[in-house]
């Protein structure tokens, strides 16, 4: 299993992240907003997550970091 750690303050909620993770372990939280006034990405599965990275390269900010 990997871990998945966020830079919530830097996330501009575009989604490029959900929309490619194979495993739709990620969403962008409905309950929550940065200091930006977005929606920041979450871990709602994170025990599914294979660690691909994808989510990760995707990422125009760089906020995600994925550890094996």
């Amino acid at each position: 299993m990997a871990k998945l750690t966020f830079k919530t303050d830097k996330c501009k909620g575009c989604g490029l992240c959900v929309d490619v993770c194979p495993k739709k372990v990620l969403a962008l939280a409905t309950e929550k907003i940065n200091i930006k006034g977005h929606h920041p990405v979450e871990a709602v599965n994170e025990s599914e997550c294979i660690g691909c990275a994808f989510c990760a390269t995707m990422c125009p900010d760089c906020i995600i970091k994925v550890e094996r």
